[in-house]
């Protein structure tokens, strides 16, 4: 199994973010052929008086091949074309293998 991370900054407009993330953003992912699972958590919680981190999404792929194969596909260009759209705070992804 290997996972893509992505940690979404503060946004400017947090209403606007969870509106085009949920209505939008996240069909298109599940769109996205070879995906085997997904997990999106908003408003992320630290010890900090305002977490660096505004949501996190995980998806889980077979291996890195078919995460690298599945994001090359019109849907998963499609969603990753969509994140300029609503993630204004801007983003830090990672993979990893589990």
């Amino acid at each position: 199994m290997h996972t893509l991370v992505v940690l979404f900054r503060q946004p400017r407009d947090p209403v606007a973010f969870r509106r085009h993330y949920r209505n939008v953003h996240l069909p298109l992912v599940r769109n996205i052929p070879g995906l085997r699972e997904l997990r999106a958590s908003e408003e992320l919680r630290s010890a900090e008086e305002q977490p660096p981190y505004f949501a996190l999404f995980e998806a889980d792929f077979d291996d890195e091949s078919a995460m690298q194969e599945s994001l090359t596909t019109a849907e998963g260009q499609a969603a990753n074309a969509d994140i300029p759209r609503f993630a204004t705070g801007g983003l830090t992804v990672f993979t990893y293998r589990n």
